[in-house]
């Protein structure tokens, strides 16, 4: 297992050594990744569909995925609003941004639309069953697995050049602490849900190590046990980014830390323009630094746990 885990960092590590300075060439990346993601997704529905008894497997597959988001969410939201209370963070004062580059609801839409890939996977595998190709249900599981190394190399190439620096990470205290305690408690919680899903220990602790990151944890899960496991990770990650949506507007005034570290990795890209909207520009760098922690951490954590 231990030689799975360095087969599938090598491509992030060595993404991450890329320096990239021409800006067509990074907006380039950025959407190889986007059709990356959709197309494991894509994958990942085709493999559901070879199951058998694909209907209880998916009422099980979102019996999980709820049982998992209740226990990871009151624990990130207990130990948020702890912090948020000895912390003397408050985004009130902080001047507020118009026409944030992205609503609630388009955000919201987008997260949505990655449910309608593998839902669209689903029905092209059942589709090939139909047309007497079922024998091709057994290319989407490895092309899947090289596609996923191409997308770590990627994502390892965003992190690089995403223009934060160690430093600015280091000296950013609140980021720091929020991000901190989002993978304390993500982790506490994995242990305790391990056994309510009749998972290994270091199983629950794979499943709770995403931090919200879904198109990254459902396919590394699935690659490694399974596409119904990857699926529960899936739509666990993605229900917080669709409460973190609507927690956001609600809490940022009165428990700063808790609307920004609920957002989990999403923090540096997805709700960030809701964070900046509701919490003003003071905001911005600290929910960059915490969502960057928490995707540079995803990836080897739930490759770690795996492996164990």
């Amino acid at each position: 297992m231990l030689s799975g885990l360095l087969i599938v960092l090598l491509p992030l590590v060595l993404g991450y050594l890329v320096p990239v300075r021409h800006a067509g060439l990074l907006a380039l990346i950025n959407q190889a990744v986007n059709a990356s993601v959709y197309l494991i997704l894509l994958l990942m529905g085709v493999s559901l569909a070879a199951l058998d008894d694909l209907g209880s497997q998916l009422s099980y597959m979102g019996s999980q995925a709820l049982m998992l988001f209740t226990v990871i969410a009151v624990c990130n939201l207990a130990t948020l609003a702890w912090l948020s209370r000895r912390s003397r963070l408050r985004a009130e004062g902080s001047p507020i941004v118009k026409d944030a580059p992205t609503s609630k609801l388009a955000a919201m839409l987008g997260s949505l639309a990655l449910v309608g890939v593998v839902i669209l996977g689903v029905l092209v595998g059942l589709a090939l069953d139909w047309l007497g190709l079922e024998r091709l249900h057994g290319v989407a599981e490895p092309l899947a697995e090289w596609v996923l190394y191409v997308l770590l190399a990627l994502i390892g190439c965003q992190l690089r050049n995403s223009g934060m620096s160690l430093k600015q990470i280091l000296l950013n205290r609140h980021g720091l602490v929020i991000a901190v305690t989002v993978v304390a408690s993500s982790l506490i919680a994995g242990l305790i849900a391990a056994p309510l899903l009749s998972l290994s220990w270091n199983e629950g602790l794979a499943m709770a190590a995403g931090f919200g990151w879904y198109s990254l944890s459902g396919i590394l899960i699935g690659d490694q046990l399974g596409p119904v496991l990857g699926g529960v990770a899936f739509f666990n990650d993605l229900a917080r980014e669709l409460l973190a949506f609507i927690l956001i507007p609600l809490t940022i005034h009165r428990a700063t830390p808790l609307a920004i570290g609920y957002g989990g990795a999403t923090s540096m890209d997805f709700t960030l323009p809701v964070i900046q909207q509701h919490g003003g520009v003071a905001c911005v760098p600290i929910a960059v630094v915490s969502g960057f922690i928490l995707s540079l951490l995803a990836p080897p954590l739930i490759l770690l746990f795996l492996s164990l």
